[in-house]
């Protein structure tokens, strides 16, 4: 196979999900505004991620961030199993 052919199969994936998210965005740009996008913290997962910030809410600081708050409802751990 030739090289430019190989490079553009390899690309391709990537450029479709480029041209797809900017496609997305247009989209919703045109029905709901400008939008600020910023942190969001999720208190279930302990876990952070981008999306866009209404006008009433505040944007995530991670100066704020102490990850010893966060408790894994996974982990349990009980008093009577520690002593033992």
């Amino acid at each position: 196979m030739e090289p430019r052919l190989i490079a553009a199969l390899i690309l391709a994936p990537f450029a479709l999900a480029f041209l797809y998210s900017a496609i997305h965005e247009l989209v919703r740009y045109r029905s709901e505004g400008r939008a600020e996008y910023g942190l969001s913290y999720d208190e279930e997962t302990g876990t952070t991620h981008v999306t866009a910030i209404g006008e009433e809410t505040e944007a995530y600081d991670l100066d704020d961030f102490d990850p010893g708050d966060y408790r894994d409802p996974e982990i349990r751990t009980d008093p009577d199993e520690e002593r033992s």
